[in-house]
Parts: C-alpha cells; structure tokens; sequence
C-alpha cells in the first residue's frame, strides 16, 4: 500500500513542474500554452494572467484530461495563425517535438498563436 501512496506523490509532484511560468523578460510574451487531444484538436488551457491589459504574462497554465500541454509561439505583428482544419490538427500532432512547435511550420506559414491581448485592427 505505501509504494502506491509514494508512486503517487512522486507523480504529482513531477506532473507541478510541468506548470512552469513565463519569463519575467518577455512582456508580451514571445510563446504561450495550447492544450492538444489525442486527434490535434486544440483544447482550452486553463491560465492564471495577471489582472493587467498591459501584462500579457501567463503565470501558470495548466490542461484539462490527458491533453498534451504545448508550447507555441505568439504570432508577430502582421502574421495569422493557421485556420484550423483536420489536415491542419494531423499536421499540428506530427509536428511537436519535445512538447513545442516553436518553428514549426505548415504549408509554408509559421504555427503560432495570437497574442492574448490582441487587438483586431
């Protein structure tokens, strides 16, 4: 019974450090978290920001179920991310190396993320 107890702590506290924050150098952030399902569909990350339109640090993020916890890139000015489509999700999936797609790209155009805060001009 207390291996099964101590396996767990040891699981849960390795499975925190995954939760890692954002550099206090980067503001705005130059990456930031996706959540990806088994298939590449982009799920909802659950983030602590800062009460601020002017900090767009993410404190921690954090996945809901057995997602897979990503990081990307925030895309710079003038740059889209990719519309979503299935063949987009599979290519997304293949494409993380080492829980990042920082790099990536897909048909010629970085995978990146808008910025939280973005404004739509």
């Amino acid at each position: 019974m207390k291996p099964s107890i101590l396996l767990a702590a040891a699981a849960l506290s390795l499975s925190a450090g995954f939760a890692c924050a954002q550099s206090l150098a980067d503001n705005p952030p130059k990456t930031t978290i996706i959540c990806l399902d088994v298939a590449g569909r982009s799920l909802p990350a659950n983030c602590k920001t800062q009460a601020s339109r002017l900090d767009a640090r993410e404190d921690i993020c954090l996945c809901p179920g057995a997602s897979q916890r990503v990081t990307i890139s925030v895309c710079p000015t003038g740059i889209h991310q990719p519309a979503e489509s299935a063949a987009f999700e599979q290519a997304r999936l293949k494409l993380v190396s080492k829980g990042s797609l920082e790099g990536a790209n897909y048909n010629g155009q970085p995978i990146c993320r808008a910025p939280r805060n973005a404004l739509n001009p």
